[in-house]
């Protein structure tokens, strides 16, 4: 009898259906199954080679004031967190990434720079008016 290695289920012979057995030497040449069994080095025709992806979530959070911040997490493990960025680094780095990216972050910061202005022209008020205040004690 001889070892059969496909995945087809193998049917029960008796002694008298089974043919008469070839010489050993003659069946191991004639015999693709053995041929078979033999591991073949490399990855078997038609399989496609899995790609190692990886997983990074950066973070990047902005208030009105224009105060930045970026976090990174590589899979569940954080890598950083709370790094203070430049708004004009994340403005560089949305642009390099997509320009679909860059539109409504730089709208954010622009957002932001026109409050910021609003804030310094309302300091800059005060203080001219603290400077007349102490200008009319002095006198």
């Amino acid at each position: 009898m001889s070892l059969d290695t496909t995945t087809a289920p193998q049917e029960q012979v008796t002694d008298e259906e089974a043919p008469k057995a070839a010489p050993a030497a003659e069946e191991k040449a004639t015999d693709p199954a053995a041929e078979e069994a033999k591991p073949k080095r490399g990855r078997p025709k038609g399989v496609a080679r899995k790609t190692r992806t990886v997983e990074l979530t950066l973070t990047v959070t902005g208030s009105a004031d224009g105060d930045w911040q970026a976090e990174l997490k590589h899979g569940s493990t954080w890598v950083a967190r709370g790094l203070v960025i430049s708004a004009s680094a994340v403005s560089r780095a949305a642009k390099e990434l997509h320009g679909d990216l860059s539109t409504p972050i730089d709208e954010v910061i622009n957002e932001a720079r026109e409050q910021q202005k609003a804030k310094v022209a309302q300091l800059e008020a005060e203080l001219e008016q603290a400077k007349q205040a102490l200008a009319d004690l002095d006198a």
